[in-house]
């Protein structure tokens, strides 16, 4: 670097779609591959569009939380399970972080995205690889979201 160059932030980086975090269910499997796009468009985001962009992964995470939500209400799966517990205080920390973004604080939003892209893996491999293995043990079809065995 020249002395007229000006160092840039370093930016991690983002988390990426492995066969690691696939769950071998194609619509929970395509809605994590969504937020893993969408978390990397966060993570690269310039300060001008990373509140936009963390505000439609809020919006996406809502979205994929609930559904998975449905997913163990129509089960049986424990009614007050750790699982849907974490997906309420990831939100929380979500939306707790974008109210500071509104305040001017992005560097908040920028760790926060990075601790979502450490925590999302485990999650899918644990949580999700748990739910995964109990709707297809139900006979339960994602697509029509009922029971079929």
């Amino acid at each position: 670097m020249t002395a007229t160059e000006t160092p840039t932030p370093f930016t991690p980086a983002p988390l990426q779609w492995s066969d690691a975090l696939s769950l071998d269910m194609p619509l929970m499997d395509a809605t994590h591959q969504e937020f893993v796009a969408l978390l990397a468009e966060v993570v690269q985001a310039p300060d001008a569009l990373l509140l936009p962009r963390w505000v439609t992964l809020i919006a996406h995470t809502q979205d994929h939380f609930d559904r998975e939500d449905q997913w163990m209400r129509d089960t049986g799966f424990a009614t007050d399970n750790c699982h849907t517990t974490q997906h309420k205080v990831v939100l929380q920390v979500m939306r707790e972080g974008e109210a500071r973004g509104h305040t001017g604080d992005l560097d908040v939003v920028r760790q926060m995205a990075r601790e979502l892209g450490a925590w999302f893996p485990q999650h899918a491999q644990s949580m999700d690889a748990s739910l995964a293995l109990h709707l297809r043990s139900a006979g339960y079809d994602l697509t029509k979201g009922a029971i079929c065995a």
